[in-house]
């Protein structure tokens, strides 16, 4: 799996005299009555890490309309059950395909109109695969068997893959940290003698969006829909507290 360290900016404050504002650290001395520090450096700094997709979430939709809601409410369930039927058939679970929203309404344009009376059903559907290279291929059995609509197209990490990467990210934060408290020492006649406490911040896992893809609607029989996919990058930030002693 391709990965790549992309360094962040470390954002460092610098403390120099008694105490220590402490953070919610993983990371604290336990040697019975708390330490006091003389002299301290505290910094803030952000690492990342990426990794190849090794997830996808497809969101489809079947649409309907009609003048009698419950006509809308029966096409839409009769695509359900064609939907679903295609993609089970194809190898994904059922538990891999999960309503993420069920509309029927009518329609704006014809609410001031009795006798014009229209309504809109929508039923989104979030599909999960974990082979990343069968994307396009699912759209077009979702798409054959119904689905009038291909919304979003989201690639993303398993939590064990997540996981791994997190724990770069946060090496690479650490790494940004330690260089920061050094330039910091450094510029104020200190040298860092020592991790005091340390803590995590904020943390994000960033999906690759596919924004277009090429259907093969209208093509060869046998092409199938072409998606491109991206690296995913996960972001920590690390809180640390170093001690410091003079030069």
């Amino acid at each position: 799996m391709n990965r790549r360290l992309t360094a962040i900016v470390g954002i460092a404050a610098l403390v120099a005299l008694a105490g220590c504002a402490g953070f919610a650290g993983t990371a604290t001395p336990t040697d019975g009555d708390e330490a006091q520090l003389e002299r301290n450096i505290e910094v803030t700094a952000t690492g990342e890490a990426t990794s190849a997709p090794d997830r996808a979430t497809l969101r489809v939709a079947v649409t309907a309309t009609g003048s009698d809601a419950a006509a809308v409410r029966d096409e839409l369930a009769a695509g359900e059950e064609d939907l679903r039927a295609a993609l089970t058939e194809w190898g994904l679970s059922d538990d891999a395909i999960r309503t993420e929203r069920y509309d029927v309404q009518e329609s704006y344009e014809t609410r001031d109109d009795p006798n014009r009376t229209r309504y809109q059903g929508v039923h989104q559907y979030a599909i999960e695969l974990d082979d990343v290279g069968a994307v396009g291929e699912v759209i077009d059995v979702a798409i054959d068997a119904g689905a009038d609509e291909v919304q979003r197209i989201e690639f993303g990490l398993s939590e064990e893959t997540e996981r791994e990467v997190r724990e770069e990210a946060i090496a690479q934060a650490m790494s940004n940290a330690d260089a920061d408290a050094a330039a910091l020492a450094d510029a104020s006649g200190l040298e860092v003698s020592g991790v005091y406490e340390v803590s995590t911040g904020r943390s994000q896992s960033r999906p690759y969006v596919a924004q277009t893809y090429e259907s093969a609607a209208g093509g060869d029989a046998g092409a199938a829909t072409a998606v491109e996919s991206g690296d995913v990058s996960v972001s920590v930030s690390v809180n640390v507290v170093y001690e410091a002693a003079p030069a």
